[in-house]
């Protein structure tokens, strides 16, 4: 149980909801309470789709690229590092608008990727896919799919949560989310280059 609350807790962060609520509300600006709803639904799904992919492709992948998973693990907490420190120095400063001809595909592109899965989040869930084994699998899978639940909610309540906290109010919230995953990149890449030097006898 407590993998699972953790692996929840984890995704959520990474996901950085209070920044995807910000894209969310600049891309569908113009449009309805109905198809906003809709267009949550899709995003968050295409979301979860690509984020299963991830969490059984990482081990595969590893295996056929000759990459061990330490190597990945410091690659991709620094990408995620680096993510974070965007997040806390630039905070939400969206300014998105799509042309009519290509609205239909907002969805996925660019809410679920690369707001939702960006390229930092990618590499994180492919670590955590290959740490993961037999029942931890299952409740880190189960993890995710908490944390994209409470994304979706944050989604539909999305216009209450901007006139409740304001523009202010969900940049600092975006820059206390960099914070946390500043610190949780730190730890993938201690984790990496501790079992690199394990693996090598330093």
């Amino acid at each position: 149980m407590s993998l699972l609350v953790t692996t929840w807790i984890k995704f959520l962060f990474l996901f950085a909801p209070f920044f995807v609520v910000s894209m969310f509300l600049s891309l569908t600006r113009n449009d309805s309470r109905i198809e906003r709803r809709s267009i949550a639904n899709r995003a968050v799904f295409a979301a979860f789709c690509i984020c299963l992919l991830l969490f059984f492709f990482g081990s595969p992948m590893f295996d056929a690229l000759g990459i061990t998973l330490d190597s990945f693990r410091i690659g991709a907490g620094i990408l995620l590092f680096l993510s974070a420190v965007s997040l806390v120095r630039d905070g939400v400063r969206v300014n998105a608008d799509v042309p009519d001809e290509q609205r239909d595909d907002i969805a996925v592109v660019p809410l679920a990727i690369p707001t939702i899965v960006g390229p930092a989040t990618i590499g994180a869930i492919l670590v955590y896919g290959a740490e993961l084994q037999g029942l931890a699998l299952v409740l880190g899978i189960a993890g995710m799919m908490l944390a994209l639940g409470c994304l979706l909610g944050l989604l539909h309540v999305a216009g209450a949560l901007e006139r409740l906290l304001g523009r202010t109010g969900l940049n600092i919230l975006s820059k206390v989310t960099g914070l946390i995953l500043a610190a949780m990149a730190s730890q993938i890449v201690l984790t990496g280059i501790h079992g690199f030097l394990r693996a090598n006898g330093t």
